[in-house]
């Protein structure tokens, strides 16, 4: 009798996982503490552990004190995995850190773009063209809060509302027929030409092709009870009701 056959204890698989990129565009900490907590309203937990990549491309690197720049970012709730175009006088010290080293050769694996910077100024990803003949993602139920989900190069339909918390992303454009108190990232890999769609804006943060916008100081006065538009329109995003379009 042939032995069965037993299941290795661990498999490796290639998996895709969506990080924020974190493009710093100044080296003062201090700076960047600050942008950071008008980014997020002072809350430490807004990016809850999100997986981090931290672009350092456009600053000098010099001195940094990378120990202290890891705790700036933690204290918004980044969860930093690797450092981008670090000069490779610095890579001892990152890998020492637990952190990897990363060359900026796969940059359109990044879902979402966010700047981190005095100005705090966006930087978008090579755009990816949605294939019309892709069906959207469709999802009957309501989106939790601290869970996410992303629809690749294609559309997302959500019938239900999108909680506090809770992150939708789509490479193309986002329809939320419920309210959206979440974050809603459309346009992830750069398409400006997406949009998102809810029947009610209560959200904490939109984004399209990484620019992004925040509503701290309220949201737009707009007619109740109409369904609700945001799109791009050069770098600033937009959101107005679908009924003033028509």
């Amino acid at each position: 009798m042939q032995p069965q056959s037993q299941r290795n204890p661990i498999e490796i698989k290639i998996s895709t996982v969506v990080a924020i990129a974190v493009i710093l565009h100044d080296a003062s900490l201090a700076v960047l503490s600050t942008a950071l907590k008008k980014l997020t309203a002072h809350s430490s937990d807004y990016y809850s552990q999100e997986c981090a990549v931290i672009d350092v491309g456009n600053i000098d690197c010099t001195g940094m004190d990378w120990p202290a720049l890891i705790d700036v970012l933690q204290s918004s709730g980044f969860h930093p995995v690797a450092i981008r175009h670090a000069p490779p006088a610095c890579e001892e010290q990152i890998a020492q850190l637990g952190l990897s080293v990363d060359l900026g050769t796969n940059a359109s694996k990044t879902a979402e773009v966010i700047s981190a910077a005095s100005a705090v100024k966006q930087q978008v990803a090579e755009p990816v063209v949605v294939s019309s003949t892709q069906p959207p993602m469709v999802i009957d139920t309501p989106v939790r809060g601290g869970q996410r989900i992303y629809a690749r190069g294609r559309d997302l339909i959500v019938t239900a509302v999108v909680n506090s918390g809770a992150e939708v992303i789509a490479d193309g454009s986002i329809h939320i027929y419920a309210p959206l108190r979440g974050r809603a990232l459309a346009g992830a890999t750069g398409n400006t030409a997406a949009r998102i769609f809810t029947m009610s804006l209560e959200a904490e943060l939109v984004s399209i092709a990484g620019i992004y916008r925040t509503f701290e100081d309220g949201y737009p006065a707009l007619a109740p009870h109409i369904p609700i538009q945001i799109t791009l329109n050069s770098d600033k995003i937009e959101v107005v009701s679908i009924q003033s379009h028509n």
